[in-house]
């Protein structure tokens, strides 16, 4: 854990205020339960992690485009997730300080940035190089020193220092990713936002052995993680 979750207010943080509405109006009512997610969010500068262009709506409850034109961000998955999906998602992980994580689909780094806060490491793919290197600017900039961010597919490439405690895909898949599911170490976690329009469930996978229990705690829809599986949709 690389920033401490007690440490004592910031008096030059000017958005403090606007941090704190977004978590007690946005995300605390959406079932957030988890105090130590809730301090992560309000510790993470989710400003610091938004493209210039867009930090009038560090704060509010929508996708920001990572790439213009906007349209073709999220047709691309180059989004970062509305905060309180993010922070569904992170506590649906249930997150321990000894934690390994993967994270398919770096983004801008505050997810990884969140994780950090609350797991050993952090290594986050990312398919786009200048997604890449903005992600690790922005975590450098943090001070946020047990998170990688590294270019690669999480859907085809070899993924290393596998097996992980948690999994989290920031993007939606049309179906479970089987081989994801096998860099779980026994009692490790995957959530993964899964499903079609206008029916994706964020499903939370536990390994146990070599069974894998399944849930649903909610349905969202999000944009697609490229170059994941899509099954065929036709019927006879």
């Amino acid at each position: 854990m690389n920033l401490p979750l007690n440490q004592p207010a910031d008096l030059h943080d000017t958005h403090a205020d606007a941090r704190y509405n977004m978590v007690e109006q946005q995300i605390r009512p959406w079932n957030l339960s988890d105090e130590r997610v809730l301090q992560a969010l309000a510790l993470v500068r989710r400003e610091d992690f938004v493209p210039p262009a867009y930090h009038g709506m560090a704060f509010a409850d929508v996708e920001i485009p990572l790439s213009q034109p906007s349209e073709q961000a999220a047709r691309l998955g180059q989004v970062m997730l509305a905060p309180r999906v993010d922070a569904r998602l992170v506590q649906e992980l249930q997150l321990q300080p000894t934690d390994r994580v993967l994270e398919i689909g770096a983004g801008s780094g505050y997810m990884a940035a969140l994780m950090a806060c609350l797991a050993e490491h952090v290594t986050a793919l990312e398919l786009e190089p200048e997604l890449v290197e903005f992600a690790r600017e922005n975590l450098r900039s943090a001070g946020i020193r047990n998170a990688d961010v590294r270019q690669g597919d999480g859907a085809r490439d070899p993924i290393p220092d596998g097996p992980f405690d948690c999994i989290v895909l920031s993007g939606s898949v049309a179906e479970l990713p089987t081989r994801l599911l096998q860099l779980l170490r026994d009692g490790g976690r995957l959530v993964a936002i899964v499903g079609r329009e206008p029916m994706m469930r964020a499903t939370v996978v536990r390994r146990s052995g070599d069974r894998f229990e399944t849930r649903q705690p909610f349905d969202v829809i999000v944009p697609r993680l490229r170059h994941f599986a899509e099954p065929s949709t036709f019927r006879f």
